[in-house]
């Protein structure tokens, strides 16, 4: 596959949902994902608005070679396609807000 370059804001915003949606879908993953960025299931969909959080899964992901690899596979997608993503959203790292 072929890397497509430089991505839109929202082509990079559905990739990262795609890749909370393959974190999301094994246990294994969702857990070590939840003790990394400390937040809880139920807080999910509310960190995902947050800015920088859906860059963060997408760091997540790149961070691991196996998860890029199955992930890419999985969504047919080239692994360079995640660092385009990353670099459409911009930003810094997220890092959840403790009240």
């Amino acid at each position: 596959m072929k890397a497509r370059g430089p991505v839109t804001v929202e082509a990079a915003e559905k990739l990262a949902v795609q890749a909370l949606t393959y974190i999301a879908g094994d246990p294994e993953r969702l857990g070590r994902f939840l003790a990394i960025t400390g937040i809880g299931p139920a807080e999910i969909r509310a960190a995902s608005a947050e800015p920088g959080f859906l860059a963060g899964v997408l760091d997540y992901v790149a961070g691991h070679e196996q998860m890029v690899t199955e992930f890419a596979t999985e969504t047919g997608i080239h692994p360079a396609d995640l660092g385009s993503a990353r670099a459409a959203l911009g930003g810094g790292d997220w890092e959840r807000e403790v009240p």
